[in-house]
């Protein structure tokens, strides 16, 4: 992903909602735990980490049994130091108390609660990124350094891999086309970060590299599901590959087994956080809410439709109609390149309204910008003696409108369609089309040009953008 452009918006869930959310996942209601647990006699190792002989004690503190029981606990007290739920008050006597942190954890905000998960967070994403713990142990070299060259493990390089596959499950569920509150099969998820761009049939190369990076992903979503972030099904232990022998290739006809990844809702606002820490733009729907109608037709020009309306629908709710469609009307204006895509926002931000607000589109009946658009509104509505448009009104209208799809949407094949029917319509269309008086009128003739399939009448669109240019003196 590029930090340069605006990700697609996402709903976040209330901060109350998700601390409750945050409460209650096994890593942090862990740490909180063995926060309230710690006193006088507990020691910690020179690295802050619990001390061996207490490992046990906190163990079965947490009700955890089994071989990995002690290295829960290990991550859990790991957790609480982080995050300052815990305190070291003396490094070399091994000395802790409870932190300031802890107390937020109860007595605080939702948002305090939420800062404090969000250490942990990073604590939980670091350590997933880290190889398996007997490796490390046989890579340490006779000064006690660890030896990276003999794990074939690059320390940045797996915190990087880990960063995108996140960003892309962020990308994959806020999209509009995306899963959004279903689960991204994990060999997509892989193949979004290992298959190159424009790449048609991956090669067996990339392939098996698919087939890792998903074994490898399958460790770090089952170390990432207990703090919140994700939901997650492992991929099926009947399916993984012995050691000495090619891995499974994959079976389209039940892509669960290969393991499946959703964002939880707090993942969702843990990943955003990332986001904007690292720099990149992740707006939240609702933003705009209280921003003048400027800035609400900016923004919403480029969101998906369902997202633009949910933020729409938000400003509306603050204000009453008339204003607030006086205020759209004023701020659709314009000859600037983005004025017909702003107008064409307005128009779907007004849909949104009732009859209170007719009297602001009366108003702009005689405007050469918006008296067109005033009265589809008018006359979708059923109001009474809405007033015909003349045919110069009708002709800067359709351009405009054209300017405003492909503004939004490129050479796309709805456009295409439009062009079409209205060149099928209309059979001197071109003849007149070519003087109206719109800044992008030439723009619009060129783009029927390149669009409509018959070679007539594309050629008759081109030779009206060349008059349009000469008329417009360009």
């Amino acid at each position: 992903m590029s930090d340069s452009s605006p990700l697609p918006p996402v709903r976040l869930y209330p901060e109350a909602e998700l601390a409750r959310a945050a409460l209650s996942t096994p890593v942090l209601s862990r740490a909180a735990r063995l926060a309230r647990w710690a006193g006088p006699d507990t020691r910690v190792d020179a690295g802050g980490g619990l001390a061996e002989e207490q490992l046990p004690a906190a163990a079965e503190l947490l009700g955890l049994t089994g071989d990995d029981a002690a290295a829960y606990a290990s991550e859990a007290w790991r957790v609480a130091v982080d995050t300052g739920l815990v305190e070291i008050v003396d490094e070399e006597a091994g000395t802790v108390r409870a932190g300031e942190e802890l107390k937020l954890l109860t007595g605080g905000s939702p948002h305090d609660v939420l800062t404090v998960w969000l250490a942990a967070l990073e604590t939980v994403i670091a350590d997933a990124a880290v190889p398996d713990l007997d490796d490390l142990v046989d890579a340490l070299d006779d000064g006690g350094e660890v030896d990276f060259s003999s794990l074939d493990w690059d320390p940045e390089a797996e915190a990087d891999f880990l960063d995108g596959v996140l960003g892309n499950l962020y990308l994959l569920t806020v999209s509009e086309d995306g899963p959004g509150d279903g689960p991204v099969p994990l060999p997509a998820l892989a193949a979004s970060v290992i298959v190159p761009d424009g790449m048609g049939e991956p090669t067996n190369d990339v392939l098996e590299q698919v087939s890792d990076a998903m074994m490898r992903l399958d460790d770090q979503f089952r170390a990432l599901e207990p703090v919140g972030l994700v939901a997650y099904q492992p991929v099926d232990e009947a399916l993984m590959a012995d050691a000495d022998e090619e891995p499974a290739a994959l079976d389209d006809t039940d892509v669960s087994r290969y393991g499946m990844v959703r964002l939880t809702p707090l993942g969702v606002y843990g990943l955003r956080a990332r986001l904007l820490e690292a720099g990149f733009a992740a707006p939240v729907v609702g933003e705009l809410a209280d921003k003048g109608a400027d800035a609400l037709l900016d923004g919403t020009a480029r969101f998906g439709p369902s997202v633009a309306r949910a933020e729409t629908e938000q400003w509306l709710a603050r204000r009453e109609p008339l204003s607030a469609a006086r205020e759209l009307l004023a701020a659709a204006r314009g000859a600037d390149a983005g004025a017909p895509l702003r107008r064409l926002c307005c128009q779907q931000a007004l849909s949104l309204l009732g009859m209170e607000a007719e009297p602001a589109l009366r108003e702009v009946l005689d405007d050469p910008e918006l008296g067109g658009l005033a009265r589809v509104w008018l006359s979708e509505r059923g109001a009474a003696e809405v007033p015909a448009p003349s045919e110069d009104m009708v002709f800067w209208l359709t351009v405009d409108t054209l300017a405003a799809q492909l503004a939004a949407e490129g050479n796309s094949e709805e456009l295409r369609a439009l062009v079409e029917g209205l060149a099928a319509q209309h059979s001197g269309f071109f003849a007149a089309a070519w003087r109206v008086e719109h800044p992008a009128t030439a723009e619009v003739l060129d783009a029927m040009g390149r669009l409509h399939p018959d070679k007539k009448v594309a050629k008759e669109a081109r030779k009206a953008a060349f008059k349009a240019r000469s008329q417009q003196g360009n």
